[in-house]
């Protein structure tokens, strides 16, 4: 069985300290950590955790891990790691894990990828262009489009726009932005998630909906027309509804993802309802790639009051979408 990749994020923050936690979990997914086994060791004597390092190379045949013990792809660490302080020479040390990773999946070498949280800003301190996880697997992967999916249990949410600034967002969103994106959304509820006819609700992106174009006109220039051609090619979608309006538990229990226009929209309230228990997911790729719902979290990294809830959950969504289970 190929296993799934783990990537530990910032080495300063809490995604190793989450992924050694991993190891007292009684997990029966096959997954491997990519990380610094110094750092790994460092950071479990930190914690009071008794974790013993398996070191795998990718091919190998896989065996259950014992209680206590974690497979680990090393990487190599370029600078000293001080628990809760970033340093930007440790940057190219975040982008080689998940570029291992990536081209790991690509070849047909691992079921998929799970990654702990990065800190934007220290990647683009080193002078490195990042805006998030999201936008730079779609470049490795060479793919024109992605679409970013939050999960829990009760509620998926699906982005039109990402990390844009908020005035940039009504400019963003086009009629073949809106149709590339409905159009891998459906594609992947199908055929990743096993839902064979996608129910979609549809967020506007002005208050109320535009109210009939006096607060906006995107709805009826770009948004509702583009749904309409859409629904032509009977994907089941509804026109643009008021977000205020749109998470009521009577809605939801009707649909099986929302989409909505942009990042504050939709996801505060799939937070709001589960966080630390939410997936986030890359739909769009040619591989399967999971990832927590939360930060880097430096002040809590090396305390021991992290929670692995949401690592835990974006492994066995991976594993359901790897092997149907």
């Amino acid at each position: 069985m190929k296993p799934l990749l783990v990537t530990s994020g910032e080495p300063a923050g809490i995604g190793v300290d989450l992924c050694l936690q991993l190891a007292h979990l009684g997990l029966t997914i096959p997954f491997v950590v990519l990380a610094d086994p110094t750092l790994l060791t460092q950071r479990a004597i930190k914690l009071n955790l008794d974790v013993e390092l398996d070191y795998y190379e990718l091919g190998d045949e896989w065996t259950a891990t014992a209680q206590g013990h974690l497979k680990v792809w090393p990487i190599a660490l370029r600078d000293r790691v001080i628990t809760g302080q970033l340093n930007v020479a440790n940057s190219d040390y975040v982008l080689e894990m998940l570029e291992r990773a990536t081209y790991a999946c690509l070849d047909g070498l691992a079921a998929g990828m799970v990654t702990a949280p990065v800190q934007k800003s220290v990647i683009n301190e080193a002078g490195i262009a990042f805006s998030g996880h999201t936008e730079f697997l779609q470049a490795l992967c060479g793919v024109e489009k992605v679409v970013m999916m939050l999960a829990c249990p009760d509620l998926r949410v699906a982005l039109v726009t990402t990390h844009l600034p908020l005035r940039a967002v009504a400019d963003a969103i086009t009629a073949d932005t809106l149709s590339q994106v409905v159009h891998i959304l459906h594609h992947d509820l199908i055929h990743k998630f096993g839902i064979s006819k996608p129910r979609i609700l549809v967020t506007g992106l002005n208050p109320h909906a535009g109210e009939n174009g006096y607060l906006g006109t995107e709805e009826i220039t770009i948004i509702n027309p583009t749904l309409g051609s859409l629904r032509a090619e009977g994907i089941n979608l509804s026109d643009a509804l008021p977000a205020d309006t749109l998470f009521t538990a009577q809605n939801l229990a009707a649909c099986d993802a929302v989409l909505a226009m942009y990042h504050d929209q939709g996801l505060p309230v799939l937070k709001a309802k589960s966080f630390g228990e939410a997936v986030n997911i890359t739909l769009g790729l040619p591989i399967i790639r999971t990832s927590v719902d939360h930060g880097t979290a430096l002040s809590l990294a090396g305390t021991g009051k992290a929670d692995a809830g949401s690592l835990v959950a974006a492994l066995q969504m991976a594993a359901q979408m790897a092997y149907g289970n």
